[in-house]
């Protein structure tokens, strides 16, 4: 018995030492000398400060920056917990929103919803649009437009809100990326937030858009995927060479 089982666990000896130690280490080894930054997670510094990394979105809400396509990686952008909503197109959850109530009877924000998205996107770059009822019934006492009071009208089965752009509006500027941490959005999306930027930094959108234009990515080998953003990157290049007044 003993002479059938020595070649299988002599085998699975060698396959663990080739496969399992040797073959790693040669390509951490080839990976650290020929892509080292690819290989540590193409990572970004700034003032010997580790900011972020060019493979994975975070958030940027400030009018002045571009902002990223949503996400529902954990509580949002969350290395830690990459996922999207699993939601599929028909869900009324994924177009109207839902709200919880939490411990001291506080109605918040469960999920946003497409249409809560749209509205803000709207308003927040110019977008024009047609409501059904004046959107300032939704506005809390700061002014801002208050979620949860939008969901509810998005979610009244009697007389729901009704919300359209006139405008096309780029689907990856409401809908998330299956990770959740999708790092860029389409030329599109970013062209339309170009005024907002312009305008919050007191500089002309031909400047914004030349920014944009430049980091734009194109296809993979020319075929593969759409041209996108790095959102990261363009902001960073803002600052840098355009920033706020």
């Amino acid at each position: 018995m003993l002479k059938e089982l020595k070649p299988g666990l002599l085998m699975m000896v060698v396959m663990t030492v080739v496969l399992g130690l040797i073959y790693p280490a040669v390509m951490t080894a080839i990976a650290q000398a020929v892509f080292p930054r690819q290989a540590n997670g193409s990572l970004i510094t700034r003032g010997g400060q580790l900011i972020g990394s060019s493979l994975i979105g975070q958030p940027f809400s400030k009018p002045e920056y571009f902002h990223p396509r949503p996400s529902s990686a954990g509580s949002g952008y969350d290395p830690t917990a990459s996922a999207g909503s699993n939601l599929g197109p028909t869900s009324a959850k994924l177009l109207n929103g839902t709200i919880n109530t939490d411990d001291k009877k506080q109605e918040t924000v469960a999920f946003d919803g497409i249409k809560t998205r749209l509205v803000h996107y709207c308003v927040e770059n110019g977008v024009p649009f047609e409501s059904s009822v004046p959107l300032d019934q939704f506005k809390g006492a700061d002014g801002s437009l208050d979620d949860v009071k939008l969901i509810k009208a998005f979610n009244d089965e009697k007389a729901p809100l009704t919300f359209t752009a006139k405008t096309p509006v780029p689907a990856d500027a409401v809908t998330g990326s299956a990770s959740g941490l999708d790092p860029h959005i389409s030329p599109a999306n970013a062209n339309i937030q170009a005024s907002r930027v312009a305008h919050e930094r007191g500089i002309a959108v031909e400047q914004v858009l030349a920014l944009v234009a430049k980091h734009t990515d194109g296809r993979t080998f020319g075929v593969l995927g759409e041209p996108a953003v790095n959102v990261l990157m363009l902001n960073l290049e803002l600052d840098a060479q355009l920033p706020k007044k």
